[in-house]
């Protein structure tokens, strides 16, 4: 950051401070729910979700072929292979809107091209089968058929318009000698163990972070009740891999990328969510934002209650899951079925902390038009599914 840019943030911070009136409830209640978040965030996702992602970032960035990621995720490679191989990996891993982006800062670090990046970057918190399982549940089977075909459709069309606006940057990037690292790979290491590794660590991540399921969900259940056994044998499996392929040099190396990813991203998380929290509050709070606001603007199906709810829940942070009981309550206080749609294809993908993060890696113009995509197509589909139920 240059001095220039210091001083305007310093000076933000010196007007922040100086007329705000921290005496007033209202904005002391707000000043609260922003640590009450910030507390809860780190206690439920940080240790399980962020670090084991960190992990997995730095070994994409280490281990992985930067050949055989442009090859089939980078601007020049076939359509349906990549978007397909970004939009199913994404929906594996089945994370929150900020666990998935040390993983998508890692690929399209390492070549991938911007529309599978970002394919990937929305179907990761989009397409999470036990959500929308959930979600038919719950909510009813129209809203969670419409609510899977949406995220599905969602992460292609997305993903390829940005290849489509941003494809001549894309390519110059893919050709600057600049994005390619020296890397210690042992070459006498095949791919197989390559990715071994990093099923290991992807294992870890989705089953110590299993949720417990509401309702009848029998196999979910009993995955529940063995995650930590389960997630015990992924890591050793990953312990048996470093001690059997890797080299002292390459562990090294691979931890470095990790700490550089945790230094990046771990900072704009954190005041992210402390500005979610001041705003938004806590799901089921009301902080400067009064939350009865929101439930008054998503009533009925017009096409400014679909682009509110489209933008509420781009700003608003969602742990896997909780947008469905979130939901259900909103339902209850009046929300449309249109809007309810437009906000469970705009939320879990986006929120005010991924989006810091995502501006970060993109820059602003990208980031913008990314989040425009997610808006205007959520909005338009609840305006769509609103006027058919």
């Amino acid at each position: 950051m240059s001095k220039g840019k210091k001083l305007i943030v310093l000076g933000g911070i010196f007007i922040f401070f100086y007329f705000i009136p921290f005496e007033n409830n209202v904005i002391a209640g707000a000043v609260q729910e922003a640590f009450l978040m910030l507390s809860e965030y780190v206690r439920e996702h940080v240790l399980f979700c962020l670090i084991p992602a960190f992990f997995i970032a730095g070994a994409i960035m280490v281990f992985l072929n930067q050949q055989a990621v442009i090859k089939y995720l980078g601007p020049d490679a076939k359509k349906i292979t990549a978007y397909s191989v970004a939009s199913v990996s994404g929906a594996i891993l089945a994370v929150c809107s900020c666990t998935v982006l040390p993983i998508f800062k890692g690929i399209y670090k390492k070549g991938a091209g911007i529309g599978p990046a970002v394919s990937f970057l929305y179907s990761g918190p989009a397409i999470n089968i036990l959500a929308i399982v959930l979600t038919a549940k719950v909510l009813g089977w129209q809203l969670g058929v419409a609510r899977a075909v949406g995220a599905v459709v969602f992460a292609f069309v997305i993903g390829f318009c940005m290849h489509l606006i941003f494809r001549k940057e894309d390519e110059e990037r893919i050709t600057d000698t600049r994005m390619f690292r020296n890397s210690n790979q042992a070459e006498d290491r095949s791919i197989g163990q390559t990715v071994i590794h990093l099923i290991s660590l992807i294992g870890i991540l989705i089953f110590l972070n299993w949720p417990r399921p509401r309702g009848e969900f029998l196999l979910w259940e009993w995955i529940y009740r063995l995650k930590y056994i389960i997630g015990l044998g992924f890591g050793s499996l990953l312990i048996y891999s470093l001690i059997s392929w890797f080299k002292k040099g390459e562990i090294k190396e691979w931890t470095l990328s990790t700490r550089d990813f945790a230094l990046q991203i771990v900072p704009l998380l954190f005041i992210g969510v402390l500005i979610a929290g001041f705003l938004l509050g806590r799901p089921g709070q009301s902080a400067l934002i009064p939350s009865v606001w929101i439930e008054r603007l998503v009533g009925g199906n017009s096409l400014g209650a679909n682009f509110f709810a489209s933008v509420a829940g781009a700003l608003m942070y969602f742990a896997t899951l909780t947008e469905v009981p979130i939901m259900e309550g909103l339902l209850g206080a009046g929300m449309g079925d249109g809007p309810a749609l437009a906000l469970l294809l705009a939320g879990p993908s986006l929120s005010l902390p991924s989006i810091i993060v995502i501006n970060s890696e993109l820059g602003i113009k990208k980031t913008s038009v990314y989040i425009l995509l997610v808006v205007i197509l959520s909005a338009a589909a609840g305006m769509i599914y609103g006027s058919i139920i």
